[in-house]
């Protein structure tokens, strides 16, 4: 780089910075405005509290709203410095704390979007700007959610050099704090088998994946030491009582589980729902490994979280974080290859998670969804929506590459 080039970066970093920090403070502003609740927040540190006194986890409805303890016992453990602050200042850390784990997840995915080189500073600065205003980021940050920080240790992981030494550590502890990650682990096993059936016995990918599996047990193991009772409980029933999380139908549930649950006017949609995830998540996982295996590791990545967020029982909004990273590579891809129709993609999905349509529909007390009528369940169903034209779109860029 140039000396010119270089003075001109040290120009725009301030610029970046300044845009960051005035589009944060007015952030801040506007959910003070709202007076959020923080309500999960709050249901972490009753976790804790609870570690701390003994008490039954399982058993713990906290909060106006009587909400449950739905984690693994490993995420209570790490829950428990939270009743060291008081309740004004554990609001404020959380929130400074998330906003910085954006611009970490705003650079990891640009890393994994445009690759090393183009992860700037200043851009990633103008990302996180902006991507704090879209639904997903907004929402964690006003209920004091986690997923920027699950989001963030799985690109961590996924952006180590293969067959780095601690490369699957950060899966690990994710898929312990919170079980949905562990499919980030399903995908470098199964890449790796594809790759030892072309190439060898051995790849790093397998590698990768049992690192990351040795650390969700080493995570488990140590919960269920500090904490014998809850983990029996947790895995031999919390583990398969979905309900326990919410009404399946709720509009924050953007999981094929809820839009069934929605369109067939049902709390449960059974085995439909079970169909239905089944067929997506083999879609979603041959989607993953065919492009990791051509080398396009952000496609990979990104097929197997939105997998992840359609098969799952319960997604809420706010666990679409990972639309950051999604919208960056549309639209980087709109930016390479040009054409209205890439152009429309990546700002059709990105309007998606900037719109709050999902909330413009009957819900809330009452259970008013289960009466949504066709209009409102569209509007009520644009995520998944979303994840399925990230997969069509690499299945479609995939036989372009086999018949170019």
């Amino acid at each position: 780089m140039t000396v010119i080039a270089l003075a001109a970066a040290r120009r725009r970093v301030p610029l970046a910075a300044g845009a960051c920090l005035l589009s944060f403070t007015a952030f801040w502003l506007a959910q003070r405005a709202a007076d959020v609740s923080m309500i999960d927040l709050m249901v972490y540190r009753a976790e804790g509290e609870t570690v701390r006194a003994g008490g039954d986890l399982y058993a713990l409805r906290t909060t106006e709203a009587r909400l449950p303890t739905t984690y693994p016992p490993f995420a209570a453990l790490l829950f428990t410095p939270l009743t060291l602050l008081g309740t004004a200042d554990m609001r404020t850390l959380a929130t400074l704390g998330n906003l910085l784990l954006l611009v970490a997840f705003a650079h990891l995915s640009l890393r994994l979007v445009r690759g090393e080189r183009h992860a700037r500073v200043e851009s990633a600065l103008w990302v996180a700007a902006l991507a704090v205003w879209c639904e997903p980021v907004w929402t964690t940050l006003r209920y004091g959610q986690i997923n920027l920080l699950l989001a963030v240790l799985v690109l961590w992981d996924l952006s180590r050099r293969p067959g780095h030494r601690w490369a699957g550590v950060g899966i690990g502890v994710a898929a312990a704090i919170k079980l949905t990650p562990a499919l980030f682990a399903v995908l470098l096993l199964l890449t790796g088998a594809a790759e030892a059936v072309r190439r060898g016995p051995w790849r790093p990918a397998v590698r990768h994946a049992c690192v990351a599996g040795g650390s969700f047990a080493a995570a488990t193991l140590l919960a269920a030491a500090v904490l014998p009772y809850d983990s029996r409980r947790f895995w031999t029933r919390m583990v398969f009582e979905a309900g326990r999380v919410g009404f399946a139908e709720d509009t924050a549930n953007q999981s094929l589980r809820g839009v069934l649950a929605r369109f067939l006017h049902t709390g449960e949609p059974g085995a439909r729902w079970a169909s239905a995830a089944a067929a997506a998540g083999a879609l979603g996982l041959a989607v993953a490994v065919t492009a990791a295996l051509r080398g396009e590791r952000a496609r990979a990545v990104l097929a197997c979280a939105a997998t992840a967020l359609l098969v799952s029982p319960v997604s809420w909004s706010h666990h679409w974080v990972w639309c950051v990273p999604m919208v960056l590579l549309l639209g980087t891809e709109a930016a390479h290859r040009g054409g209205r129709a890439r152009w429309a993609v990546a700002g059709g999905v990105g309007l998606v998670f900037c719109s709050y349509a999902l909330w413009w529909v009957p819900h809330g007390v009452g259970r008013r969804e289960l009466g949504q009528n066709y209009g409102q369940m569209t509007l009520s169903a644009l995520y998944v929506a979303a994840a399925f034209t990230l997969l069509l779109v690499a299945v479609t860029r995939s036989r372009t590459s086999r018949t170019a």
